[in-house]
């Protein structure tokens, strides 16, 4: 994911106004989700922490924090560490990826497994369908693609590798698990190991064809 020769450009006014757009709805859907969720683990008496943790078990949680972390820091300070680290194309890309994964497996298999109502379907149509298409956006108008290649695809594996293995040790501690296609009390870890193998081709496919993509704007941009 690093790529040393990159440096930051300097950005355009409507690349600032739409990312400020996006900024603002990410952590609206955000602020949302964390405020109606900590107020239904209270009225079941759970505590601030336990709530929070559950939170944070999630992979759409963790991945629209990262999203809007990533954009705000390279809006309010695009020249420090962080700033430049963001604003790379590669980890752009990367954070971009997992975000259309997040709206993909929702749609794809957890849309109708439960029925969110009033401001929890608010948050819910954010995280997992808005945010996901305001940053694939950004990704094909702003972001350049001159220098990704293939072979950051297994780079950008480590997160959900990651991921995965916290969930599963804090799942055989707790028998919690974020989703059921990872719960090993429920699967087993034989399924729950083909369910990830299959998320991980998923991530590499899903990685592979923003490259694509990402070359195929570079080819017709050149032929115009």
């Amino acid at each position: 994911m690093n790529n040393p020769t990159y440096t930051t450009p300097k950005p355009n006014k409507i690349k600032i106004i739409y990312a400020l757009i996006v900024v603002l709805i990410a952590w609206f859907a955000l602020v949302v989700q964390f405020t109606i969720s900590i107020q239904a683990h209270e009225a079941k008496g759970n505590s601030l922490a336990f709530a929070l943790i559950q939170l944070v078990s999630f992979f759409t949680i963790l991945t629209n924090l990262l999203a809007a972390k990533s954009l705000t820091i390279q809006l309010i300070a695009p020249g420090s560490y962080w700033g430049r680290f963001f604003s790379k194309p590669s980890v752009q890309t990367a954070i971009t990826v997992y975000m259309a994964i997040v709206g993909l497996v929702y749609w794809a298999v957890l849309r109708n497994t439960w029925k969110p109502q009033r401001w929890f379907k608010v948050a819910d149509e954010l995280l997992h369908t808005v945010d996901p298409l305001l940053f694939i956006i950004y990704w094909l108008a702003f972001v350049p693609k001159n220098s990704l290649v293939y072979k950051y695809v297994l780079n950008w594996l480590w997160y959900p590798l990651i991921y995965l293995i916290y969930i599963l040790i804090r799942g055989a501690i707790y028998h919690r698990y974020p989703y059921y296609f990872v719960d090993v009390d429920i699967m087993g870890y034989g399924r729950v190991l083909i369910h990830s193998f299959a998320l991980m081709l998923l991530f590499i496919g899903v990685g592979a064809l923003f490259i694509w993509i990402g070359h195929l704007i570079l080819k017709l941009a050149k032929t115009t």
